[in-house]
């Protein structure tokens, strides 16, 4: 086959370190814009960003010349300097680990409305139990002390 295509749609979340609620509703739009720029910037289309004070989401068709592991470290890494030095939060830091989920396309709307919809889904919700509920959803069986950090 002389051409290479493929859709790998993912989702992935990551944290503040320690869930610090560092993202507040004014750097929200920024931040989210911002992560999704630097997904573009590497290969990736990035469907939708949402997230509250101490994560986000984030809804992607992973590129084909890129492993998730090195999307995710580029993001945190790129955007957690562009807080530090645009909004001042000396102190920001990323949880060091990182979930990704894959999802079929018949997933995806369904995963945008999740995704577009978080604020309102952590008046009901912490992140730790939304992260819990993510993992049993996936069958992924994990140490919680090691998830958090």
């Amino acid at each position: 086959m002389p051409q290479s295509l493929a859709r790998l749609l993912v989702h992935v979340v990551f944290s503040t370190k320690n869930r610090e609620p560092f993202i507040s509703k004014e750097i929200r739009p920024k931040l989210h814009g911002y992560l999704a720029a630097v997904g573009r910037e590497l290969g990736c289309e990035v469907f939708r960003v949402g997230g509250v004070a101490d994560h986000v989401h984030l809804a992607i068709d992973l590129g084909r010349t890129i492993a998730i592991s090195k999307f995710v470290q580029k993001v945190k890494q790129t955007s957690s300097v562009w807080i530090k030095e645009s909004e001042a939060h000396h102190q920001f830091e990323w949880q060091s680990g990182y979930g990704s989920f894959s999802v079929g396309q018949s997933q995806l709307e369904a995963l945008l409305g999740y995704v577009s919809n978080q604020e309102e889904h952590h008046r009901k919700i912490t992140f730790q139990d939304e992260y819990r509920a993510l993992l049993k959803k996936y069958g992924i069986e994990a140490d919680e002390q090691y998830v958090w950090d």
